[in-house]
């Protein structure tokens, strides 16, 4: 048994990896492999990592780190899990441009929300979109995920003949007033 740092890391054979930052000062259990360290909790894998032999390592996976990004979007500039982030080149070039921007870092964080749930390929399609385009802000990327990733709408249904209409109804404000009892002549 081992108790999560407040950085969020587990400590095994001289090696530091990631646990998600909901666990910092909790107790966890690891497993080892000759391959992975699998980090458990409540009888759930809370984390996987492929083992590294050398020491004194830090292997940290930044999906990890989300939500402290959530509170402090600044640590995506320099915080250790962000900057060897192994991202795909468009949305890698994406954050460059927005860390560049006022308020930049919050809207990088707002989309890598929407991937954590969605995946990274519409995140990569819609960063895709943006650099076609020119224009890169944290609004256009995320309008353009949030349009590939919205639901697709179910063609218009074909009514029977009984129930289309024949005669379109024209406008009548004066039918209104008649019916609320008062009459205004222009």
């Amino acid at each position: 048994m081992l108790r999560v740092s407040s950085t969020c890391l587990v400590q095994v054979d001289r090696n530091r990896y990631s646990a998600p930052a909901e666990w910092p000062g909790k107790v966890v259990s690891v497993r080892c492999s000759a391959t992975d360290i699998r980090i458990v909790a409540a009888g759930q894998v809370i984390a996987k990592h492929l083992r590294r032999f050398g020491r004194d390592q830090l292997v940290c996976d930044p999906w990890h780190y989300l939500s402290v990004l959530e509170k402090k979007p600044g640590a995506l500039r320099n915080g250790a899990p962000f900057v060897e982030w192994d991202l795909p080149a468009s949305i890698k070039h994406v954050r460059e441009r927005l860390l560049k921007q006022s308020r930049g870092d919050r809207a990088f964080v707002e989309l890598l929300l929407i991937a954590r749930d969605v995946g990274l390929e519409p995140l990569q399609v819609a960063c895709e979109l943006a650099l076609e385009y020119g224009v890169v802000t944290g609004s256009l990327v995320m309008n353009e995920l949030r349009r590939l990733i919205a639901p697709t709408r179910s063609p218009q249904m074909s009514l029977p003949e009984q129930l289309q209409l024949r005669v379109e109804p024209l406008a009548d404000c004066q039918r209104y007033e008649q019916l609320r009892g008062t009459h205004y002549d222009n």
